[in-house]
């Protein structure tokens, strides 16, 4: 059973950064595709950004792109996202999901083909 722990959220004001860790336990990391999702107030879980893990291939919403940076240090057993010139309509809970199974090259974006979820960090950006 693999673990997730979501952390560094907090609030930011606008055009702010912020980087979101998630920390595994209890398997490795290294031979799953990774995932982070956020979901806001009254909305669905959506899809942020996705890592494989046999090449290191990523893929990210339109809305992210240019702007936030998945990585995953596998020594570390740790996946990042990097918020760079956040606004406002980012504010949402964050969460990383871990996916097992076959498909390691793909980029996943639904929350239905991800076996594992963290508990979600709040991302507050002010305006």
């Amino acid at each position: 059973q693999v673990q997730l722990v979501e952390s560094g959220g907090g609030l930011v004001q606008a055009g702010g950064s912020l980087r979101l860790s998630c920390a595994a336990s209890g398997g490795p990391l290294s031979n799953k595709a990774m995932g982070w999702f956020r979901q806001a107030p009254g909305k669905e879980r959506e899809f942020v950004a996705a890592i494989n893990w046999i090449w290191g291939s990523t893929g990210y919403t339109d809305s992210v792109k240019g702007r936030f940076t998945i990585s995953r240090d596998n020594t570390k057993n740790t996946v990042y996202l990097q918020m760079n010139s956040l606004k406002p309509e980012d504010t949402a809970v964050y969460y990383c999901a871990a996916r097992t199974g076959p498909g390691g090259a793909g980029i996943w974006t639904m929350p239905s083909e991800y076996t594992y979820w963290g508990q979600g960090t709040q991302v507050t950006v002010s305006s």
